[in-house]
């Protein structure tokens, strides 16, 4: 289980209320119903609304004060200028965890400004712990005995170890639906907003202590306390891998985002400088960094640089081989053992060398006896095996998955694997490769994309 903390409340609450619950689901309110009961939370949910009745099965209280006894989290979803009264009577009350996903805010303008300070005040006079405001809410299913998610997202992630931390909302739902196109093993997510008392860096030092949590994606436009995020990130990448997407990397985007979020990031050079001292793997694209969830979910502890390219087209074997040394891998000559036993089966006009081009008639017997011997060579000679396999018509593509799948099941390599081509039957394909350990994707460039994260994290965090 996670180390217990102030914010276990947000992520993994035993009870929640609902201040604006709504019947109807496309109002803020009745979305976080329908979040809560399609994540299958098992917790207390109290809907709080002033009509009462009931909503969805679940008897309504009128007012948080009306309840019986303060529940561990309270989500906020009514107009901006009823919110500091409804936090008033949550204080009142008993409650102390305050989730306040509208807007309305620092954000906007000196109404805004005037609003926010008073909650800060009224936060410190009473104790208070506030989420938000002006964020999207909370998804964590790390652990699916006990899911959780107060949001108005649209849809669930898929599940698994990888957890993201964002400032935009919006970057969020674009990783939830990836997760599904992709296979990203997303398990949770968190909208930070205006991160009145809990931001990136204290959801990182949470997540970081949870041993569910197998890596940690971040997009940042500002570090806030850059001493202690780099702390709280140096912390948690001794453990799993720390990636981040830092937006305004350039003028425009430094302008963009101080309209954001209030705050310039710092210059594309002290960026880098920052990420390298804390042990951040650093994407400059939104695709990277999606790649990123999907390759660390898969092998959160990284990968060597030593890799070997298998493939049965020559073209995408020569762009996979460019990607490669751009993304800081090394292909190693084969050993010489290696080329004796793959001479003695392979076709003549077959490439042995790195990339092995195993041409494109090859079928499950050449791939799974080449495949075969790369893992017997492959100790001390490559870090990693990137494998693509082209579907031709002429040959059974589902008879070469089969027998892929089967030798990565027992692989002590890491391997990832494309499947490039018109693909049928690509969504089984990919899930027999994915059901094996072996993070699939449709592009050989991408695939190298993702091996030089794996190798980057291993890179930046072998000494620390």
């Amino acid at each position: 289980m996670p180390t217990k903390s102030p914010i276990a409340s947000f992520l993994n609450p035993r009870s929640i209320a609902v201040v604006g619950a709504a019947e109807r689901p496309t109002s803020s309110g009745g979305a976080v119903l329908r979040n809560l009961r399609v994540s299958g939370y098992t917790g207390r949910i109290v809907p709080v609304n002033p009509k009462g009745g009931e909503i969805d099965g679940l008897k309504v209280a009128i007012s948080l004060k009306a309840m019986d006894g303060p529940v561990d989290l309270v989500a906020v979803l009514v107009r901006p200028d009823s919110i500091i009264d409804v936090v008033t009577e949550a204080a009142d009350s008993g409650h102390k965890n305050i989730l306040v996903l509208p807007g309305g805010f620092a954000e906007a303008g000196e109404s805004g400004r005037a609003r926010d300070a008073a909650l800060r005040e009224l936060a410190a006079a009473r104790g208070l712990t506030i989420g938000g405001p002006n964020c999207a809410g909370v998804i964590n299913l790390l652990d699916p005995k006990s899911p959780f998610a107060a949001t108005f997202f649209r849809a669930m992630p898929r599940g698994g170890g990888v957890a993201m931390i964002s400032q935009s909302g919006a970057v969020i739902e674009e990783a939830i639906d990836a997760s599904h196109a992709y296979n990203i093993p997303l398990g949770a997510v968190v909208s930070v907003g205006n991160s009145m008392h809990l931001g990136i860096i204290e959801y990182l030092e949470q997540l970081g202590r949870d041993e569910r949590c197998k890596a940690i994606l971040l997009y940042v436009e500002t570090f806030g306390d850059a001493a202690r995020f780099g702390e709280a990130a140096r912390a948690a990448a001794k453990n799993k891998p720390v990636i981040a997407l830092i937006g305004g990397r350039t003028a425009a985007g430094r302008e963009a985002a101080f309209r954001h979020t209030g705050s310039r990031p710092p210059d594309d050079a002290a960026t880098e400088d920052f990420c390298r001292r804390s042990g951040i793997v650093r994407t400059r694209s939104l695709r990277r960094l999606l790649l990123a969830g999907k390759a660390f979910g898969a092998f959160p502890q990284g990968i060597g640089k030593r890799v070997l390219l298998l493939s049965n087209s020559g073209g995408p074997g020569v762009l996979a081989a460019d990607q490669a040394v751009d993304e800081g891998l090394v292909l190693p000559e084969l050993p010489s053992a290696m080329v004796e036993k793959l001479r003695a089966f392979l076709p003549a006009e077959a490439s042995i060398a790195n990339p092995l081009d195993l041409l494109a008639d090859a079928r499950a017997d050449r791939f799974s006896a080449t495949l075969a011997v790369a893992l017997e060579a492959a100790t001390g000679h490559f870090d990693a095996i990137l494998m693509i396999h082209v579907v031709p018509f002429m040959v059974d593509a589902d008879a070469v998955v089969n027998a892929l799948a089967e030798l990565a099941k027992v692989a002590k390599l890491p391997i990832l694997h494309c499947i490039m081509g018109t693909l049928e039957h690509q969504a089984d394909w990919f899930a027999r490769m994915e059901h094996s350990g072996v993070p699939t994707f449709k592009d050989a460039e991408e695939m190298c994309m993702a091996a030089g994260l794996l190798m980057r994290h291993r890179e930046l965090n072998a000494v620390r």
